[in-house]
């Protein structure tokens, strides 16, 4: 297989092709869409032959016995990460976005705050306000292009009515790798004001070279209140199977989750865990590498193009593969700059806003897509943009 093979998709129920002309208008004939975090690219063979087995045994029976699941996922975030789970504490749940409405849903009451980093990714405060709990902004610092976190500024925000911290990690939009210190640092700051801490890691193997993701499992000193999440989706472009993992280290906290699950009837569905039991192999392993490069090498492509043009910056990217594309020293408004991208360039992307406080100047861009499409996409920008050069 290769990644510059381009895959049709219109007409396939897939929201990032069939969706964007109705809420973006972009045009589905000639529109590039790089809004929607999934990829273009099929996902590894290890995991197409796990379904084509499930499709020539013919019977999708009830899920038993999850052990050979459970040591996949054991196996890959010792092989890959260095942390070693133990099998007892894996919940699977339908999708991180689930996964966090269940922690928020536990572990809070109506009416508590709920810390988010922003900007960050935007389905967490659509989960935390649809549960009735509040969204508590704690701004990063934007350092020259680059997010840091600002401890002090946050510790005089707190008032005591936050119950829990949710970390983006690596974090979207801005692909930052989080230090080990920094890592640290969110400890320090949830055992401060007593919080709750959730830990999004869904990006985790999607890290370039010359970075390193630590989980945040590894910091001592804050397994009592951890709640790690991860998922098969984004790494190998599975989202559709919904499944996702909540780790928890903490025997009690997980008692109390499991009771929470028991209680809302949630189990998985069996096409989410074979994948996913598939996909954490050697194969697919193997096949992440390789991803990997790939994706390095759009986001060389992207950033090289997009930089070249005046008033324009897209973030360093340590990990992911969405670029966080800075508009500010356009001096344009959003409106206008946006106009430009969608009407101009006939592209798709995130709106800056909808990832919460700073994220106003900004537009989310998804290269995860054949090559060929990323280098029309930066020469469309370019023409777009063509009278600031």
């Amino acid at each position: 297989m290769s990644f510059d093979d381009i895959i049709d998709r219109h007409g396939t129920h897939s929201v990032k092709w069939d969706m964007m002309e109705k809420i973006y208008g972009v045009p589905a004939d000639d529109g590039i869409p790089m809004w929607v975090a999934d990829m273009d690219f099929r996902t590894a063979d290890c995991v197409q032959d796990a379904v084509q087995k499930m499709r020539d045994h013919g019977i999708y029976g009830y899920y038993g016995d999850d052990a050979a699941y459970r040591d996949a996922i054991c196996w890959w975030m010792k092989e890959r990460h260095g942390w070693t789970v133990d099998p007892a504490a894996i919940f699977t749940t339908h999708g991180l976005v689930n996964g966090t409405a269940m922690c928020v849903d536990t572990f809070t009451q109506p009416g508590d705050g709920v810390v988010l980093t922003t900007p960050v990714y935007h389905a967490f405060a659509k989960v935390i306000k649809a549960n009735n709990r509040r969204v508590i902004e704690c701004d990063l610092v934007n350092n020259d292009g680059r997010y840091e976190m600002d401890f002090d500024a946050w510790d005089a925000q707190m008032d005591g009515s936050a119950k829990m911290f949710i970390l983006c990690s690596p974090h979207n939009p801005g692909g930052r790798v989080w230090t080990r210190a920094e890592l640290e640092g969110v400890a320090d700051f949830c055992r401060r004001h007593d919080l709750i801490l959730v830990s999004d890691e869904i990006h985790h193997d999607l890290v370039y070279p010359g970075h390193s993701h630590t989980p945040m499992a590894l910091i001592d000193g804050i397994e009592d209140r951890l709640l790690m999440m991860s998922a098969t989706t984004k790494t190998f472009n599975i989202a559709g199977s919904h499944s996702g993992n909540v780790i928890i280290p903490d025997e009690k906290l997980r008692e109390t989750f499991a009771a929470r699950m028991m209680g809302l009837g949630l189990s998985p569905n069996s096409f989410g865990l074979f994948m996913a039991e598939a996909a954490y192999s050697p194969a697919g392993a193997a096949w992440v590498d390789d991803l990997m490069a790939y994706l390095d090498g759009n986001r060389r492509l992207f950033d090289d193009g997009v930089n070249a043009i005046p008033g324009l910056k897209s973030m360093d990217l340590e990990a992911t593969y969405l670029a966080w594309v800075d508009f500010a020293g356009t001096g344009m408004s959003r409106d206008e700059f946006t106009r430009r991208v969608e009407k101009d360039a006939r592209i798709a992307v995130n709106h800056g806003p909808t990832f919460g406080s700073g994220g106003d100047n900004f537009l989310r861009f998804n290269l995860a897509t054949p090559r060929p499409l990323v280098e029309q996409a930066v020469e469309r920008l370019q023409k777009a943009f063509a009278d600031l050069q």
